[in-house]
């Protein structure tokens, strides 16, 4: 069995995660080298009737990475990437992070559809869908998953792929982790040109020019947009626009998003996606408290922009950002019944983050500021809270009912509950 640990400097180590306010103390933590180890996990911990939980990136802000009271296996070890350069597929062992893919299918000349951080546990972002910059031209990280060998509640292997457990992968694809624990996945990767991308400040008043280019611009275009505090300490719009075509167009494309107002500032070139998770790694480092709420709109109508604005004015915290992110292109294109995502109407997932320091005196203030977008509906159930069962059920619709099927035959006793119970 791998390394199990109760107390100490390595327990410690393992129990530490993305979100500084998580508290969450397991009963124990086994440090997982292979699946067989989570094989025995799995198994020990139904043995003792303990709570069970895994950790992977360990940056789900709800802290449900940890098992209070529990058992957590931490799959941090198991950080693998082999890609094959022949067939454009990356093999992905269950701990590894964004960034590893990233890095591992750059080195082969190749891109992987992630999110926005490079430090979000790979499998966890893919389970529960995965809007990121190159989500416009090749889908959902979601949509990008080939197969999975997924160790099941009783302690079995079972690999989900479109010929066996056909009904498990497709629960996987955006479903999150409610099936098993996947210790390692294959997913597809791509070849692109260049990537443009970076960052472009405006003042708030651009918001209503910047709507058309977050759902109707090319697939090869993804803009995430939000507020965040500018180096000058003022709140800014801004526009993070990624490029995933030719060159020439792209940069033609990024030009005409700094003309639809006047620039604060605007940094745009190429670039790469290591290098592009490593600065949203960098502007929120682990450990700083966090508290987030997810909301779903079609569009930035008028009582949209309203509410945005009114909670982007109202900021508590500097280091707090609202941000939105798109679905739109081949990510809107696949069938709403075809994945456990369903979610494809073209819209913008609003993600709004605050951020403090620990020991800050206006925690209070800052978790009722993100409450401030309430009005707003839906919501993105990997990012939705552990309270949140009717938003997340309502967020897969028609494809609840299947989900709870597929849950049903795979894990009845309930064993697994994230990111929230269907």
């Amino acid at each position: 069995m791998g390394d199990m640990v109760t107390s100490g400097p390595e327990y410690e180590a393992a129990r530490t995660i993305w979100n500084g306010a998580v508290s969450s103390r397991p009963l124990a933590v086994l440090r997982c080298a292979t699946t067989a180890d989570v094989q025995a996990g799995v198994r020990a911990a139904r043995e003792r009737d303990l709570a069970l939980s895994v950790r992977g990136g360990g940056h789900d802000w709800a802290g449900r990475a940890l098992a209070d009271g529990g058992l957590t296996l931490d799959l941090s070890a198991m950080r693998q990437v082999s890609v094959d350069p022949a067939t454009g597929v990356a093999t992905v062992a269950g701990g590894a992070t964004s960034a590893d893919v990233a890095a591992a299918a750059q080195r082969a000349g190749l891109v992987a559809v992630t999110g926005t951080a490079g430090s979000v546990g790979m499998a966890g972002l893919t389970l529960g869908g995965g809007y990121g910059p190159l989500s416009g031209r090749f889908g959902l990280a979601a949509d990008n998953l080939l197969s999975a060998d997924v160790v099941l509640a009783d302690g079995t292997l079972v690999t989900a792929d479109e010929e066996h457990a056909t009904e498990l992968l497709w629960a996987l694809r955006g479903g999150g982790g409610n099936f098993g624990v996947v210790t390692s996945m294959r997913i597809r990767l791509h070849a692109v040109p260049a990537i443009l991308a970076g960052m472009i400040m405006f003042r708030f008043d651009v918001l209503p020019a910047l709507a058309e280019s977050l759902l109707r611009g090319p697939d090869e275009l993804t803009v995430q947009s939000g507020f965040i505090t500018a180096p000058t300490g003022q709140p800014a719009l801004f526009a993070a626009p990624t490029w995933c075509g030719d060159p020439e167009a792209g940069a033609t494309v990024l030009q005409r998003l700094t003309e639809l107002g006047e620039p604060l500032t605007a940094q745009l070139g190429p670039t790469t996606m290591p290098e592009q998770l490593a600065q949203i790694d960098a502007m929120f480092p682990a450990g700083r408290h966090v508290e987030i709420g997810s909301r779903t709109v079609t569009g930035l109508d008028r009582t949209v922009q309203e509410v945005l604005l009114d909670a982007a004015r109202a900021t508590t915290s500097p280091l707090s950002a609202i941000s939105l992110h798109s679905l739109h292109g081949a990510a809107a294109r696949v069938p709403a019944d075809a994945t456990a995502f369903r979610n494809r109407t073209p819209h913008l997932m609003v993600e709004t983050i605050a951020v403090w320091e620990p020991g800050d005196p206006d925690e209070d203030q800052h978790k009722a500021w993100v409450r401030g977008t309430d009005r707003l509906p839906g919501g993105y159930p990997n990012l939705l809270g552990p309270q949140d069962t009717e938003r997340t059920a309502a967020a897969f619709g028609p494809n609840a009912e299947r989900l709870r099927a597929v849950r049903k035959r795979y894990d009845p006793d309930l064993v697994f509950h994230a990111p929230g119970r269907l």
